[in-house]
């Protein structure tokens, strides 16, 4: 039995990180508060040229942000089909109601055409999500949003360019939105950021930042813990005992869940928390690496890209606009059926992106406003995508396992 190849098996979880979460196990006094919480929102002020604040999650940061901006009472949000169940929970919690509009095969994010059907006298914003790291057509949300007076929100969870570059990601909304979760561009095992280009939603921010309630120590002990069960996991698979110590692990509530069973049903705790200072000392040092982790994501994403010409494989035509892509998506027919029969050589390519266009599946649709048929394009891309992971701790070796088992499948079916 060989190691998991994955999406979701601590794939930040570097040499570093790992080091990093090791020394701060015997250091509870750096876990709440500490001078690496400043530094890191001083790095990323830096890069982004704008003020930042810090939460303990992106959709925290996410729901301080719409009530900075006075979203609530019924007032329309618009976000794409094929997104998180998080982002319109947040619009939800903020009193706000999300309205979807479908996206580009081309970019897996909003269309402008369908952007503009959606605009009600009631829309107030429109929040753009990279997903996977592709750009979306964000000069032309731009102008539509400039047209109509709206708010133009960049979700860049999935996406940290190197170098922000005038007219790219990131430089087009009013804010900005980032997440350090577990298999984001970086990650702190947990944290998001809200970065402002208008002052006085700043200076909202910044009031909500300093009266949020701190997470517990149980819970930054088991954030922090993170990195090194699942580097553990990764050793033992061979063993054949790393299934059995992972559920043991969550049977002992020392793996935080990334989605709360009340999040599923539309519902999210409108209470917000800081981002623990350990949480940002994981952050801040993949900050700092960027460049090496998205070189690493860009060398197993040209691998792809060579077995995709070689194999004739149908991939999303953005994928070549990407600075770096979050995973390298594939549209299939039977994707289900494949990643099941990938399952079994213990590839698992479930991403929790599939099958649904508010994910994971397991989320109630119903119950945060998305009604069936309103977005086609995004429920195809649904049904069809098969994503490979390009994270900075998958291997080439593994690349090479992943493509040639899809490649026999493919041949096979």
């Amino acid at each position: 039995m060989k190691k998991p190849i994955h999406h979701t098996f601590g794939p930040l979880a570097t040499p570093a990180q790992i080091r990093n979460a090791f020394l701060l196990q015997w250091a509870p006094w750096r876990w709440l508060q500490g001078t690496e919480h400043e530094m890191f929102r001083e790095a990323l002020e830096r890069k982004f040229g704008m003020e930042a604040s810090l939460f303990a999650t992106g959709r925290e940061g996410l729901l301080g942000l719409l009530r900075s901006m006075e979203i609530g009472g019924g007032d329309e949000v618009i976000i794409q089909g094929y997104t998180c169940a998080v982002v319109p929970n947040a619009i939800l919690a903020a009193g706000g109601t999300p309205i979807y509009a479908d996206i580009q095969v081309k970019t897996l994010s909003l269309d402008p055409v369908a952007v503009r059907r959606a605009i009600t006298p009631r829309t107030r914003a429109v929040i753009c999500q990279h997903t996977f790291g592709i750009p979306a057509d964000i000069s032309a949300l731009r102008i539509i949003c400039d047209e109509k007076n709206l708010a133009l929100i960049e979700d860049c969870a999935h996406v940290l360019p190197d170098t922000i570059v005038r007219g790219g990601i990131g430089t087009a909304g009013d804010a900005v939105l980032l997440s350090f979760g577990r298999d984001k561009a970086i990650s702190g095992v947990t944290g998001g950021a809200v970065l402002c280009r208008h002052q006085l939603i700043g200076k909202r921010m910044r009031a909500l930042e300093e009266t949020a309630a701190p997470l517990s120590r149980w819970t930054v002990m088991q954030l922090i813990g993170y990195p090194l069960r699942y580097a553990l996991a990764k050793n033992i698979w061979p063993l054949g005992i790393g299934k059995g110590y992972l559920r043991a692990l969550r049977a002992c509530r020392m793996l935080p869940a990334i989605l709360q069973q009340q999040e599923k049903m539309g519902r999210m705790d409108a209470v917000l928390h800081a981002m623990p200072n350990a949480c940002a000392i994981l952050a801040l040092q993949q900050l700092e690496s960027l460049h090496a982790l998205n070189e690493r994501r860009r060398m197993i994403t040209q691998y792809f890209t060579d077995m995709t010409h070689r194999y004739q494989w149908p991939v999303v035509r953005g994928v070549d606009t990407a600075p770096a892509l979050q995973k390298y998506p594939l549209l299939l027919e039977g994707a289900q059926h494949i990643r099941a029969a990938l399952k079994k050589q213990h590839i698992y390519l479930d991403d929790g992106w599939n099958n649904h266009v508010v994910n994971p599946r397991s989320v109630n649709e119903q119950a945060i406003d998305y009604t069936p048929g309103r977005c086609p394009h995004a429920e195809t891309i649904a049904r069809q995508i098969l994503s490979l992971p390009v994270h900075p701790t998958m291997t080439v070796a593994e690349a090479a396992r992943t493509a040639g088992a899809l490649h026999t499948l493919i041949q096979t079916t």
